[in-house]
C-alpha cells in the first residue's frame, strides 16, 4: 500500500511560523507600496491626509483584528505534534479567506473607486499585516530557542 505521508513535505514548527510571518510581512509591504504609488500623484497635503488615515486604520486593524488572528494561528501551529506539512502554516479556512481577499483586492483595484480612498484601505490592511507579522517571528524565535 502506498504511504502518502512519505511524500508530504514536513518541516519543524518554527519554519511554519517563519513562513507565515514572511508571507504577512511581504503582503503588507506590497499593499503599502501600491498605496504609496497611488498617493504620489496627489499634493503633499492630500498625501498626508490619506496616508495618515490609512496609518490610523492600520493600527486599529493590527490591534483589534490581525493580531488576534495571528495569535490564533500561532496557537494552532504550536499545538501541532512534531513536524508538520509545509502547507499547514494556514488552516483550510484561511486558504479560502486568502483567495477571497485576493479576489476582492483585484476587484477593488480595477474598480472605479478613487485610488486615494482605496489607498486608505490598502495602507490599513498592509500596515496591520506588517505589524502582526512580528508576532510570528517572535514565536518562531521562542520555538527555536525552546527546541535547543
Amino acid at each position: 500500500m502506498l504511504d502518502i505521508k512519505r511524500f508530504t513535505p514536513s518541516v519543524p514548527k518554527y519554519y511554519l511560523l517563519l513562513f507565515s510571518g514572511a508571507m504577512w510581512m511581504t503582503v503588507g509591504i506590497l499593499l503599502n507600496r501600491l498605496a504609496i504609488q497611488w498617493l504620489i500623484a496627489y499634493s503633499q497635503s492630500s498625501f498626508l491626509i490619506f496616508a495618515s488615515s490609512g496609518f490610523i486604520l492600520g493600527l486599529l486593524v493590527h490591534f483589534f483584528g490581525f493580531s488576534k488572528v495571528a495569535f490564533k494561528n500561532i496557537r494552532r501551529i504550536a499545538d501541532k505534534p512534531g513536524k508538520s506539512c509545509a502547507f499547514s502554516f494556514l488552516s483550510w479556512k484561511s486558504y479560502i479567506l486568502v483567495a477571497f481577499m485576493i479576489t476582492l483586492g483585484i476587484t477593488l483595484r480595477n474598480s472605479d473607486l478613487p485610488k486615494s480612498y482605496l489607498s486608505i484601505m490598502y495602507i490599513g490592511i498592509g500596515l496591520g499585516l506588517f505589524l502582526s507579522s512580528f508576532s510570528y517571528f517572535k514565536s518562531a524565535y521562542l520555538t527555536l530557542r525552546e527546541s535547543k
